[in-house]
């Protein structure tokens, strides 16, 4: 690689000091390097991006780039991250890598999400963790019910649903108690948010599979704007009994670049270690 970019977590500052030497690094060795707040002026014959921030800032940086296929580094500035596979100690290192070649790359599956609302499909969007579907009003709880592939799965009163990828499973899937599933599997994984009844499990389905998630009416009969969708803990979109979330395995992928060949068992060994 010749050409970078740079994408850095803006709110935290001392973000632009390490892209500043990132740049100097690599111009020293021949190569051309932007440094970007949101990454939406990244030159087209960029090569890749480097994220500097953690897990949330590569979630974001992986929209922005989503249609050019941009391949992302996450650099975690912060604790041991799942996505952000480099520190700052090894930076140097992981630079000379990626000027010689020597990395890998993983296609992440991500998720299309289309909100209806009386029928009409309001918004669009992808994921690379999860859609979230919420109860916005406090003490209260709606009944969710889940189909797939057409079909009735259950409904339940609870908080949410969460409906994530195999890399979001160790997000806010994982904090929930649902399952964690290697990321390079294709798989949807449903779990429930709070649920009031003995229906507590995740299912986890095929990449294959549509799903569908409705919100039936709660103790207290309709009301608008009683939950809310989010796309990566982003994009928030109201929505009221009777709408619903339509979710399915995207079209396009985040690519993911690889240099310590560090496998997921012993990224999650020192996660957990850690925790």
């Amino acid at each position: 690689m010749k050409v970078f970019g740079v994408i850095r977590n803006t709110d935290k500052a001392h973000t632009l000091t390490i892209a500043s030497e990132i740049r100097e690094y690599l111009e020293e060795r021949g190569c051309v390097c932007c440094i970007s707040d949101d990454g939406k002026d990244l030159p087209e014959e960029c090569e890749c991006a480097l994220v500097l921030g953690g897990d949330g800032t590569l979630l974001r940086a992986s929209k922005i780039v989503l249609h050019r296929q941009l391949p992302l580094l996450g650099i975690n500035l912060g604790t041991l991250g799942y996505l952000a596979e480099i520190d700052v100690m090894n930076l140097n290192a992981a630079l000379d890598h990626l000027i010689r070649d020597e990395y890998h790359l993983e296609k992440r599956m991500m998720l299309k999400g289309s909100v209806y609302h009386r029928g009409e499909c309001i918004a669009t969007d992808v994921a690379l963790n999860d859609i979230v579907l919420n109860r916005t009003k406090p003490l209260r709880t709606y009944r969710f019910l889940n189909y797939v592939n057409d079909q009735l799965l259950y409904n339940y009163s609870a908080d949410g649903v969460i409906v994530s990828t195999a890399t979001g499973s160790t997000g806010y899937n994982l904090s929930v108690g649902g399952p964690i599933v290697s990321p390079s599997a294709e798989m949807i994984l449903m779990t429930p948010l709070a649920p009031h009844s003995l229906i507590s499990r995740s299912i986890i389905l095929p990449g294959s599979d549509h799903i569908r998630v409705e919100i039936g009416e709660g103790r207290t009969g309709i009301e608008d704007e009683v939950a809310g969708v989010w796309f990566d803990g982003t994009s928030e979109i109201k929505v009221g009994v009777g709408d619903s979330v339509k979710v399915c395995r995207s079209a396009l992928y985040t690519n993911i670049i690889t240099i310590n060949h560090i496998s997921f068992l012993e990224v999650l060994r020192r996660k957990m270690a850690d925790s």
